[in-house]
Protein backbone atom coordinates (compact mmCIF):
# COMPACT_ATOMS: atom_id res chain seq x y z
CA UNK A 1 0.00 0.00 0.00
CA UNK A 2 2.71 2.92 0.87
CA UNK A 3 4.35 1.52 -2.37
CA UNK A 4 1.27 2.24 -4.08
CA UNK A 5 1.06 5.72 -2.41
CA UNK A 6 4.52 6.84 -3.00
CA UNK A 7 4.37 6.03 -7.11
CA UNK A 8 0.97 8.10 -6.80
CA UNK A 9 2.34 10.83 -5.64
CA UNK A 10 5.57 10.97 -8.40
CA UNK A 11 3.13 10.52 -10.51
CA UNK A 12 1.70 13.85 -9.59
CA UNK A 13 5.23 15.69 -10.52
CA UNK A 14 5.25 15.94 -13.97
CA UNK A 15 0.84 16.78 -14.00
CA UNK A 16 1.54 19.89 -11.38
CA UNK A 17 4.73 21.01 -13.83
CA UNK A 18 2.99 20.74 -16.81
CA UNK A 19 -0.26 22.63 -15.28
CA UNK A 20 2.25 25.58 -14.08
CA UNK A 21 3.96 26.28 -17.41
CA UNK A 22 -0.15 25.85 -18.66
CA UNK A 23 -0.94 28.78 -16.63
CA UNK A 24 2.76 31.02 -17.03
CA UNK A 25 1.88 30.85 -20.58
CA UNK A 26 -1.86 30.98 -20.74
CA UNK A 27 -1.55 34.33 -18.95
CA UNK A 28 1.56 36.24 -20.31
CA UNK A 29 0.50 35.07 -23.93
CA UNK A 30 -2.80 36.23 -23.47
CA UNK A 31 -3.96 39.82 -25.19
CA UNK A 32 -3.11 43.02 -23.20
CA UNK A 33 -0.02 44.32 -20.64
CA UNK A 34 -0.40 44.50 -17.11
CA UNK A 35 1.93 47.42 -17.57
CA UNK A 36 0.02 49.12 -19.89
CA UNK A 37 -3.31 48.58 -17.54
CA UNK A 38 -1.24 49.70 -14.10
CA UNK A 39 0.23 53.03 -16.00
CA UNK A 40 -3.27 54.15 -16.91
CA UNK A 41 -4.57 55.62 -20.23
CA UNK A 42 -2.37 58.71 -20.46
CA UNK A 43 0.91 57.33 -19.42
CA UNK A 44 3.84 58.12 -21.46
CA UNK A 45 6.36 55.72 -22.99
CA UNK A 46 8.49 55.63 -20.82
CA UNK A 47 6.53 54.93 -17.86
CA UNK A 48 4.88 51.98 -19.13
CA UNK A 49 9.10 50.71 -20.00
CA UNK A 50 9.61 51.77 -16.44
CA UNK A 51 6.83 49.57 -14.80
CA UNK A 52 7.30 46.71 -17.48
CA UNK A 53 11.01 46.75 -16.65
CA UNK A 54 9.94 46.48 -12.96
CA UNK A 55 7.56 43.56 -13.32
CA UNK A 56 10.39 41.68 -15.38
CA UNK A 57 8.12 41.56 -18.22
CA UNK A 58 11.43 43.04 -20.71
CA UNK A 59 13.00 39.81 -19.67
CA UNK A 60 12.56 36.89 -22.12
CA UNK A 61 9.95 34.34 -21.49
CA UNK A 62 12.32 31.67 -20.48
CA UNK A 63 14.14 33.75 -17.95
CA UNK A 64 10.49 35.18 -16.99
CA UNK A 65 9.16 31.55 -15.84
CA UNK A 66 12.65 30.65 -14.32
CA UNK A 67 12.16 33.45 -11.91
CA UNK A 68 8.66 32.86 -11.49
CA UNK A 69 8.71 28.97 -10.67
CA UNK A 70 12.04 29.55 -8.28
CA UNK A 71 9.65 32.16 -6.53
CA UNK A 72 7.06 28.98 -6.47
CA UNK A 73 9.28 26.60 -5.15
CA UNK A 74 9.88 28.97 -2.09
CA UNK A 75 6.35 29.45 -1.23
CA UNK A 76 6.52 32.77 -3.02
CA UNK A 77 3.07 33.39 -5.54
CA UNK A 78 4.24 37.22 -5.96
CA UNK A 79 2.91 39.94 -5.15
CA UNK A 80 -0.96 41.52 -5.99
CA UNK A 81 0.15 43.99 -9.01
CA UNK A 82 -2.65 46.75 -7.51
CA UNK A 83 -3.10 45.87 -3.69
CA UNK A 84 0.77 45.48 -2.99
CA UNK A 85 -0.10 42.59 -1.08
CA UNK A 86 1.12 39.13 -1.37
CA UNK A 87 -0.91 36.66 -3.32
CA UNK A 88 -0.35 33.86 -0.78
CA UNK A 89 -2.07 36.47 1.83
CA UNK A 90 -4.64 37.38 -0.19
CA UNK A 91 -5.99 33.94 -0.94
CA UNK A 92 -5.50 32.97 3.00
CA UNK A 93 -7.85 35.91 3.80
CA UNK A 94 -10.54 34.59 1.29
CA UNK A 95 -9.84 30.58 1.79
CA UNK A 96 -12.43 30.10 5.10
CA UNK A 97 -15.61 31.62 2.48
CA UNK A 98 -14.85 29.09 -0.34
CA UNK A 99 -13.70 26.48 1.53
CA UNK A 100 -16.44 26.37 3.97
CA UNK A 101 -19.01 26.62 0.86
CA UNK A 102 -17.05 23.70 -0.89
CA UNK A 103 -16.78 21.31 2.13
CA UNK A 104 -21.03 21.96 3.17
CA UNK A 105 -21.68 21.57 -0.58
CA UNK A 106 -19.66 18.54 -0.71
CA UNK A 107 -20.77 16.95 2.30
CA UNK A 108 -24.80 18.08 1.82
CA UNK A 109 -24.52 16.51 -2.02
CA UNK A 110 -23.35 12.78 -0.62
CA UNK A 111 -25.78 12.87 2.11
CA UNK A 112 -28.73 13.59 -0.41
CA UNK A 113 -27.73 11.93 -3.46
CA UNK A 114 -25.92 8.66 -2.59
CA UNK A 115 -28.87 7.19 -1.01
CA UNK A 116 -31.34 8.32 -3.70
CA UNK A 117 -29.52 6.94 -6.07
CA UNK A 118 -29.34 3.34 -4.43
CA UNK A 119 -32.82 3.42 -4.03
CA UNK A 120 -33.61 4.65 -7.36
CA UNK A 121 -31.57 1.96 -8.27
CA UNK A 122 -33.02 -0.52 -6.02
CA UNK A 123 -36.72 0.41 -7.34
CA UNK A 124 -35.92 0.86 -11.08
CA UNK A 125 -38.76 2.15 -13.00
CA UNK A 126 -40.92 3.50 -9.93
CA UNK A 127 -42.38 6.57 -9.29
CA UNK A 128 -38.60 7.44 -7.06
CA UNK A 129 -37.00 6.35 -9.97
CA UNK A 130 -38.93 8.59 -12.35
CA UNK A 131 -38.63 11.38 -9.82
CA UNK A 132 -34.60 11.52 -9.98
CA UNK A 133 -34.25 11.44 -13.69
CA UNK A 134 -36.75 14.16 -14.25
CA UNK A 135 -34.77 16.08 -11.44
CA UNK A 136 -31.38 15.11 -12.62
CA UNK A 137 -32.96 16.70 -16.30
CA UNK A 138 -33.50 20.00 -14.68
CA UNK A 139 -30.61 20.26 -12.31
CA UNK A 140 -28.07 20.09 -15.63
CA UNK A 141 -30.31 21.83 -17.51
CA UNK A 142 -30.65 25.12 -14.62
CA UNK A 143 -27.65 27.44 -14.77
CA UNK A 144 -26.34 28.01 -11.25
CA UNK A 145 -26.99 31.89 -11.07
CA UNK A 146 -31.21 31.31 -12.52
CA UNK A 147 -31.04 28.79 -9.57
CA UNK A 148 -29.47 31.00 -6.96
CA UNK A 149 -31.81 34.11 -7.79
CA UNK A 150 -35.26 31.25 -7.42
CA UNK A 151 -33.95 30.15 -4.32
CA UNK A 152 -33.04 33.74 -3.04
CA UNK A 153 -36.49 34.60 -4.32
CA UNK A 154 -38.55 32.22 -2.20
CA UNK A 155 -36.41 31.47 0.46
CA UNK A 156 -35.04 34.98 1.40
CA UNK A 157 -37.72 37.80 -0.11
CA UNK A 158 -41.23 35.65 0.22
CA UNK A 159 -40.82 33.27 3.23
CA UNK A 160 -37.92 35.66 5.11
CA UNK A 161 -36.14 32.82 6.63
CA UNK A 162 -32.94 32.62 5.01
CA UNK A 163 -30.73 36.24 4.51
CA UNK A 164 -30.18 37.05 0.65
CA UNK A 165 -26.23 37.32 0.77
CA UNK A 166 -23.32 37.77 2.57
CA UNK A 167 -20.96 35.30 5.03
CA UNK A 168 -20.81 34.39 8.55
CA UNK A 169 -17.83 32.87 10.24
CA UNK A 170 -18.14 29.62 11.80
CA UNK A 171 -16.56 30.63 15.00
CA UNK A 172 -19.32 33.25 15.60
CA UNK A 173 -22.28 30.47 15.88
CA UNK A 174 -22.98 27.72 14.00
CA UNK A 175 -26.75 28.88 13.21
CA UNK A 176 -25.34 32.11 11.83
CA UNK A 177 -23.05 29.91 9.66
CA UNK A 178 -25.74 27.43 8.70
CA UNK A 179 -28.36 30.32 7.98
CA UNK A 180 -25.98 31.96 6.07
CA UNK A 181 -23.99 29.24 3.76
CA UNK A 182 -27.82 27.12 3.60
CA UNK A 183 -28.57 28.72 0.47
CA UNK A 184 -25.64 29.05 -2.05
CA UNK A 185 -24.70 25.64 -0.92
CA UNK A 186 -28.29 24.35 -2.23
CA UNK A 187 -27.86 26.46 -5.11
CA UNK A 188 -23.97 25.21 -6.13
CA UNK A 189 -24.99 21.48 -5.04
CA UNK A 190 -27.73 20.66 -7.14
CA UNK A 191 -25.71 20.43 -10.31
CA UNK A 192 -23.05 18.10 -8.32
CA UNK A 193 -25.96 15.97 -6.27
CA UNK A 194 -27.60 15.02 -9.56
CA UNK A 195 -24.08 13.89 -11.15
CA UNK A 196 -24.21 11.77 -8.08
CA UNK A 197 -27.17 10.15 -7.93
CA UNK A 198 -27.52 9.26 -11.43
CA UNK A 199 -24.04 7.79 -11.68
CA UNK A 200 -25.01 5.59 -7.85
CA UNK A 201 -28.45 4.56 -9.81
CA UNK A 202 -26.37 3.52 -12.65
CA UNK A 203 -24.06 1.65 -10.48
CA UNK A 204 -26.96 -0.09 -8.16
CA UNK A 205 -28.77 -1.42 -10.92
CA UNK A 206 -25.93 -2.80 -13.02
CA UNK A 207 -24.98 -4.64 -9.49
CA UNK A 208 -28.07 -5.55 -8.80
CA UNK A 209 -28.18 -8.01 -12.08
CA UNK A 210 -25.17 -9.62 -11.07
CA UNK A 211 -24.69 -13.42 -9.53
CA UNK A 212 -23.73 -12.77 -6.35
CA UNK A 213 -26.79 -10.52 -5.68
CA UNK A 214 -29.16 -12.98 -6.42
CA UNK A 215 -27.52 -15.85 -4.90
CA UNK A 216 -27.83 -13.33 -1.60
CA UNK A 217 -30.92 -13.23 -2.25
CA UNK A 218 -31.92 -17.03 -2.55
CA UNK A 219 -29.73 -17.51 0.89
CA UNK A 220 -32.67 -15.16 2.48
CA UNK A 221 -30.50 -12.53 3.25
CA UNK A 222 -33.08 -9.03 3.60
CA UNK A 223 -32.95 -6.98 1.00
CA UNK A 224 -31.97 -3.84 2.81
CA UNK A 225 -28.90 -5.44 3.30
CA UNK A 226 -28.65 -7.16 -0.10
CA UNK A 227 -28.86 -3.26 -1.78
CA UNK A 228 -26.43 -1.87 0.89
CA UNK A 229 -23.95 -4.30 1.84
CA UNK A 230 -23.44 -5.87 -1.69
CA UNK A 231 -25.01 -3.45 -3.93
CA UNK A 232 -24.02 -0.16 -2.73
CA UNK A 233 -20.17 -1.60 -1.48
CA UNK A 234 -19.68 -2.81 -4.95
CA UNK A 235 -20.61 0.46 -6.86
CA UNK A 236 -18.41 2.32 -4.50
CA UNK A 237 -15.41 2.73 -6.99
CA UNK A 238 -17.88 4.80 -9.79
CA UNK A 239 -19.25 6.74 -7.27
CA UNK A 240 -16.09 7.68 -5.57
CA UNK A 241 -14.41 8.58 -8.98
CA UNK A 242 -17.90 10.77 -9.96
CA UNK A 243 -17.29 12.78 -6.64
CA UNK A 244 -13.53 13.55 -7.47
CA UNK A 245 -14.43 14.40 -11.19
CA UNK A 246 -17.42 16.71 -9.48
CA UNK A 247 -14.59 19.01 -7.54
CA UNK A 248 -13.78 20.56 -10.76
CA UNK A 249 -17.66 21.20 -11.20
CA UNK A 250 -17.52 22.86 -7.77
CA UNK A 251 -14.20 24.71 -8.65
CA UNK A 252 -16.03 26.69 -11.69
CA UNK A 253 -19.35 26.84 -9.67
CA UNK A 254 -17.58 28.83 -6.68
CA UNK A 255 -16.67 31.57 -9.05
CA UNK A 256 -20.26 32.52 -10.04
CA UNK A 257 -22.00 31.62 -6.55
CA UNK A 258 -19.77 34.14 -4.76
CA UNK A 259 -20.44 36.48 -6.74
CA UNK A 260 -24.76 35.70 -6.88
CA UNK A 261 -24.57 35.90 -3.21
CA UNK A 262 -21.65 38.07 -2.58
CA UNK A 263 -19.18 36.23 -0.54
CA UNK A 264 -16.14 37.29 0.22
CA UNK A 265 -14.23 34.45 -1.32
CA UNK A 266 -11.16 33.05 -3.34
CA UNK A 267 -13.81 33.29 -6.47
CA UNK A 268 -14.43 37.10 -5.75
CA UNK A 269 -10.81 37.35 -5.65
CA UNK A 270 -10.55 36.03 -9.06
CA UNK A 271 -13.17 37.98 -10.72
CA UNK A 272 -11.88 40.95 -9.44
CA UNK A 273 -7.82 40.10 -10.46
CA UNK A 274 -9.41 39.74 -13.66
CA UNK A 275 -11.09 42.65 -14.59
CA UNK A 276 -7.95 44.86 -13.48
CA UNK A 277 -5.85 42.01 -15.41
CA UNK A 278 -3.72 41.40 -11.70
CA UNK A 279 -1.82 38.51 -13.39
CA UNK A 280 0.66 37.43 -9.96
CA UNK A 281 -3.49 37.16 -8.63
CA UNK A 282 -5.18 35.00 -11.03
CA UNK A 283 -1.78 32.90 -11.40
CA UNK A 284 -1.82 31.95 -8.00
CA UNK A 285 -5.34 31.87 -7.80
CA UNK A 286 -5.51 29.05 -10.48
CA UNK A 287 -2.06 27.47 -9.34
CA UNK A 288 -4.40 27.21 -5.93
CA UNK A 289 -7.30 25.38 -7.80
CA UNK A 290 -5.45 22.96 -9.49
CA UNK A 291 -3.50 21.67 -6.68
CA UNK A 292 -6.42 21.18 -4.45
CA UNK A 293 -7.68 19.43 -7.57
CA UNK A 294 -4.75 17.22 -8.09
CA UNK A 295 -4.72 16.20 -4.82
CA UNK A 296 -8.36 15.06 -4.25
CA UNK A 297 -7.66 12.57 -7.57
CA UNK A 298 -4.51 11.82 -4.99
CA UNK A 299 -7.28 11.30 -2.04
CA UNK A 300 -9.69 9.16 -4.70
CA UNK A 301 -6.91 7.04 -5.98
CA UNK A 302 -6.11 6.25 -2.66
CA UNK A 303 -9.45 5.32 -2.18
CA UNK A 304 -9.50 2.56 -4.43
CA UNK A 305 -6.79 0.96 -3.24
CA UNK A 306 -8.41 0.42 -0.20
CA UNK A 307 -11.56 -0.53 -1.66
CA UNK A 308 -10.31 -2.87 -4.15
CA UNK A 309 -7.04 -4.21 -3.31
CA UNK A 310 -6.51 -4.95 -6.69
CA UNK A 311 -5.85 -1.68 -8.03
CA UNK A 312 -2.81 -1.78 -5.80
CA UNK A 313 -0.79 -4.03 -8.66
Amino acid sequence: MLSFIAKRILSLVPVILIVSIVVFLLLRLSPGDPAVVIAGDNADAATIDRIRTTLGLDQPLLTQFILWAGSLLRGDLGMSIFSNIPVADLILQRLEPTASLTLTTIVFSILIAVPLGTIAGATAGSWLDRALMLISVLGFSIPVFVLGYCLIYVFSLQLHVLPVQGFTSIRQGILPFLSNIALPTMTLGLAYLVLIARITRASVLEMMGEDFIRTARAKGVKERIVVTRHALRNSAIPILTVIGIGVALLISGVVVIETVFNIPGIGRLVVDAILKRDYPVIQGVILVFSGVYVLVNLAIDIGYAFLDPRVRY
